[in-house]
């Protein structure tokens, strides 16, 4: 049974006709069945098999031998796993600083209306199009120090080896961010600029008062990527540094390869691969809930 509601121009309107037209506009839950099944199948399938086999001692050949919680504590015990998990944990932050400063001003930038920006955008992206082992290989021919740009061993120390795997990984990875804030950055209503310059502001100003505030969402869509992609860094460390000098750039994912593809202890690094998805899971609630970024209904930013 429908209501009609009666308007002053004289039409009516039937509440049941408004939420089934508000309703037309929406697919219908089978179209996303094909992305769960193959979500389910490549994602939650793995990280089960990977969990599971956390709590078995498993060599890849023979049958998985039931241990219990013997993998995890030795994951508490393992010294090697403190020294992994705070490169990890400088690695991310320092990716993430590195990147989101950089990609904010070049997305910011290349929303604007400067001549030859779809064209610098697209050299800006190219990168990405490139896998992380030929840029890795790439990068460990420029840093050699006997026939790279640089005569110098910035792989063989400590601190250089760690800022070359940082720079590698945010010259790959900046451009879809540098993508991601072009969009959000476009999205900004104008009005909100040219009230701003008629109130006197500057460029600088309006960056920092419009700008920024406007992509508070945009920035946690941006970081929650930075840091699982940072947490599962492992082609560029592997090429540039395998883990050196000694064990200074061993991070989280290397530990793992290592344990499983070196020490064929599977279900070791099982419990490293599982113990990365906990932390990645919770470290992107946290910048969701912090954020905000939950309770943004808006399908357009800044509004």
């Amino acid at each position: 049974m429908s209501t009609t509601v009666h308007k002053g121009s004289g039409r009516s309107v039937t509440r049941t006709g408004r939420s089934t037209r508000a309703r037309a506009g929406r697919p219908h839950a089978a179209w996303a069945l094909p992305a769960v099944l193959f979500f389910a199948f490549f994602a939650i399938v793995p990280m089960a098999l990977a969990f599971y086999l956390s709590f078995t001692k498993w060599d890849g050949l023979s049958d998985p031998q039931p241990v219990g919680f013997d993998n995890w504590q030795r994951l508490l015990d393992d010294p090697r796993m403190t020294q992994s998990l705070w490169l990890t944990v400088l690695l991310t932050v320092t990716s993430w600083l590195f990147q989101t400063v950089v990609a904010l001003l070049l997305g910011v930038w290349a929303a604007g209306p400067q001549r030859n920006r779809a064209i610098l955008s697209a050299i800006y992206f190219t990168p990405l199009l490139l896998s992380s082992t030929a840029i890795a290989i790439l990068f460990y021919a420029l840093l050699d120090p006997n026939f790279g740009i640089i005569q110098k061993d910035t792989l063989g120390s400590s601190s250089g080896a760690f800022l070359a795997i940082v720079f590698v990984g945010g010259w790959q990875f900046m451009p879809l961010h540098t993508l991601i804030y072009q969009g959000g950055a476009r999205q900004i209503p104008a009005v909100l600029y040219q009230a701003a310059a008629i109130d006197g502001a500057g460029r600088y100003r309006q960056f920092f008062s419009i700008t920024l505030p406007q992509l508070r969402n945009t920035i946690t869509t941006s970081s929650v990527l930075i840091v699982v992609g940072s947490l599962t860094y492992f082609e560029t460390v592997l090429i540039l540094t395998k883990g050196g000098p000694g064990t200074d750039t061993a991070i989280l994912p290397y530990l793992m390869y290592e344990a499983g593809f070196r020490n064929y202890d599977f279900g070791y690094a099982s419990a490293i691969a599982s113990f990365l998805v906990l932390v990645a899971t919770g470290l992107s609630l946290l910048l969701v809930k912090l954020s905000g970024f939950g309770r943004m209904r808006s399908t357009r930013e800044g509004m």
